[in-house]
């Protein structure tokens, strides 16, 4: 299968001045005269999605996102995360910061494919159209990830090329949103419902469950039902069957698979940080020859724990006990970490190869099973079936038949809600989702308190970038968000 290779691209500025010679050398490459073809747009778009490896799902950020969960804390410099009775360390300040000034060079690599593709001459109206349509998805998915985190964020909709285009004020998250929406809805309209075995890119229905994704958070049920029932009938998904734990490698051992919208890909020549993140040191399944030092520890006493039916295969394939030694001897994990995450390591078959699911078709049934129930004030038979298709795969039936470990027809609003959140939590351990989730429904401290954490109301935001406050002319210490 293809694969989208991702690339940076150098963007030289410079500035002329009357003592420079006004013969631009060819080899010489530039902000100016970089823009003239179709292959410099394929560039330009390929560089800005190096923005999903780099930023989005960099190991800095992902470590800030899963360690707000409640099903699992850090260890050493990463603990202060999980601490939410106290506002962040500064080393963990810096990180959140790290995290801001990514997020926003990839917002400014995405408004230069913007500003300047649109008026190159010498491209297919195709090549533009999809081109421009998969830049306002990536500024899209960049801006929520921003109004999530930190909540009133400066808005910049053009390519910075100077200190003069740096300020820019703190912007009411409805604003945020709405340049959201309408960027996800342009992509939506000129993306590709086909993009081969380039899962890295973007298609109209990875479009679409960002819609879906952005409607449920804002509470928008209707349309975010419409959106994920959409890539539900869209025909180029299914559901992948697994009868033992280890078949959820045909979702995240592989190139690609058929529940596969959008995602990164990782090889050995192309690794991500999370295998040592999760693991101890030659203590991962079936590989011997990585190095861990698991500062992500599994929270038992939350909804992973005893609670977590033993039966829903699930919990064997995200958690693990015991690890096969060089020696090929099955040894237990020591007792003063005696359970280790497991979802992301080499496969059975020794290929060091992994996907990190931006989003896949799992996610549309429960948007939609959660969506439907909250805009019709209870669950329809349809959004129960949904919600029970999930359920049955985890436990390794058939999706598409009545099975014993069905939810029952008949709950509230309220109980059907928290069953979707509940399967949402056991489907995306590690996968971005939880602390979202959390927030997006009010039940942070609830949450929090059920595992014996106190929680402070200045943990739902993260701090502004130093950084940000002294360089940005429009934004001041005031504008920082609380108890930072």
């Amino acid at each position: 299968m293809k694969k989208i290779t991702i690339i940076f691209l150098l963007f030289v500025l410079f500035s002329s001045c009357e003592n420079m010679l006004e013969e631009v050398p060819k080899s010489f490459v530039s902000r100016t005269n970089y823009y003239q073809n179709e292959s410099d747009a394929e560039g330009a778009i390929v560089g800005a999605y190096s923005s999903l490896r780099t930023d989005f799902y960099g190991i800095t950020y992902y470590l800030m996102v899963e360690l707000h969960g409640d099903f699992l804390e850090g260890r050493g410099s990463q603990a202060p995360i999980s601490l939410f009775n106290q506002i962040l360390d500064q080393r963990n300040i810096n990180r959140v910061a790290s995290n801001w000034s990514t997020l926003y060079s990839a917002i400014n690599r995405t408004n230069a494919v913007l500003d300047n593709v649109a008026k190159i001459e010498d491209i297919s109206q195709e090549a533009k159209t999809r081109i421009l349509a998969e830049a306002h998805f990536l500024r899209a998915l960049a801006y929520f990830n921003l109004v999530r985190g930190w909540g009133a964020v400066p808005i910049k909709t053009s390519e910075s090329v100077d200190l003069s285009t740096v300020g820019s004020p703190r912007e009411p998250e409805s604003k945020v949103y709405e340049l959201i929406i309408q960027d996800a809805i342009a992509a939506e309209s000129g993306l590709p419902e086909e993009v081969g075995g380039e899962t890295g890119r973007a298609s109209k229905w990875a479009a679409k469950m960002l819609l879906a994704h952005v409607y449920l958070t804002l509470g928008d049920w209707g349309l975010a039902a419409e959106k994920a029932n959409d890539v539900i009938n869209s025909g180029y998904y299914s559901l992948v069957t697994v009868s033992k734990p280890d078949d959820f490698y045909k979702i995240f051992a592989t190139e690609t698979n058929s529940e596969d919208i959008m995602s990164l890909h990782h090889s050995e020549t192309r690794e991500s940080s999370i295998q040592t993140f999760i693991h101890r040191g030659k203590a991962y399944p079936y590989n011997y020859k990585s190095r861990g030092y698991f500062a992500w520890l599994p929270k038992m006493n939350s909804f992973i724990g005893d609670s977590w039916d033993d039966k829903d295969l699930r919990k064997k394939f995200n958690l693990y006990t015991e690890y096969q030694n060089a020696d090929g001897e099955w040894v237990s994990l020591p007792e003063s970490y005696p359970v280790l995450f497991k979802k992301f390591i080499t496969d059975p078959n020794g290929i060091s190869l992994y996907s990190i699911p931006i989003y896949r078709f799992t996610e549309a049934f429960l948007f939609y099973a959660e969506a439907s129930c909250m805009a019709e004030g209870s669950p329809s038979q349809l959004a129960l079936e949904r919600l029970n298709m999930i359920k049955r795969r985890a436990y390794g039936y058939d999706p598409a038949v009545a099975s014993p470990v069905d939810y029952p027809s008949g709950m509230s609003k309220e109980d059907f809600r928290d069953a979707v959140l509940k399967e949402r939590g056991y489907e995306f351990i590690l996968e971005r989702r939880r602390w979202w989730d959390l927030k997006r429904t009010n039940k942070v401290r609830e949450a929090m308190q059920a595992v014996g954490k106190t929680f402070i109301d200045e943990r739902l935001l993260w701090p502004i970038a130093e950084d940000e406050i002294n360089n940005n002319p429009a934004i001041n210490q005031e504008d920082q968000n609380p108890g930072y």
